[in-house]
């Protein structure tokens, strides 16, 4: 959680930043969460910083959608509450929202291991537009605007999954697109770039950052390959 993500603003005039929590649910007390758990504002001329968002507890990619204009944002979400709690998600970011960590997931669903409990913060809690899978680490977001991989591809983000280390079944260890419509998620995830996974079950790879480059193609950074892929049509499709 001690890595940051930093969009600027499509005018220039602002940079947001992802902080991650310094918890998994505000175990080392509230006032060590100060700031964190959020997406934060930078003002560049005045140097003043806000939170834009709270609530969010490892907010990773961010990137700009295309169709709307609005902030989106890769979150991975709590542990320690099985295999299939909480999922990680994927969505727009709003001005003053709170997303619910660590009191609830998924809007105004309570984690019981948080005490005491902030109900009213519950209550106006902003349930996540896209669920990713439990325990993906997604961490890589971006919109396939400029991509030249077809029209399966032409609207719709890419996720980069770096994948569990706490769950029985392996999740995660992925590339996948999330198709929209409207300028929201319409459909289940399909896979981009996959077997990451050894028959040993060993990651060979995991999946961090995306990004499209010039000619169109995708771009794939592996902190385990220690590479960068890159994804592009193949010729005659």
């Amino acid at each position: 959680h001690w890595t940051k993500d930093v969009i600027a603003s499509p005018d220039g005039r602002k940079l947001y930043v992802t902080v991650g929590s310094n918890s998994n649910v505000g175990e080392n007390g509230m006032a060590a969460e100060k700031n964190r758990a959020a997406v934060l504002e930078v003002d560049r001329s005045t140097r003043r910083t806000r939170v834009f968002a709270s609530g969010l507890r490892n907010p990773n990619g961010l990137s700009w959608n295309p169709e709307t204009g609005k902030l989106w944002v890769a979150v991975n979400e709590r542990d320690e509450i099985g295999d299939d709690l909480v999922p990680d998600y994927m969505t727009s970011v709003r001005d003053g929202a709170f997303y619910g960590w660590p009191y609830s997931y998924f809007g105004q669903n309570v984690d019981e291991r948080v005490k005491p409990q902030r109900p009213g913060l519950v209550a106006r809690a902003v349930k996540p537009d896209y669920a990713l899978g439990s325990h993906t680490a997604s961490l890589g977001l971006t919109f396939s605007k400029g991509a030249s991989l077809g029209p399966a591809y032409g609207n719709g983000a890419f996720v980069s999954q770096h994948g569990s280390w706490n769950r029985s079944v392996l999740s995660g260890y992925k590339v996948i697109f999330v198709p929209f419509r409207g300028g929201k998620p319409s459909g289940p995830p399909k896979d981009v770039l996959a077997g990451f996974i050894g028959r040993d079950g060993r990651a060979m790879g995991r999946p961090v950052g995306v990004a499209i480059d010039q000619s169109g193609a995708l771009l794939v950074a592996d902190d385990v390959g220690n590479v960068i892929w890159r994804v592009s049509r193949a010729v005659g499709q």
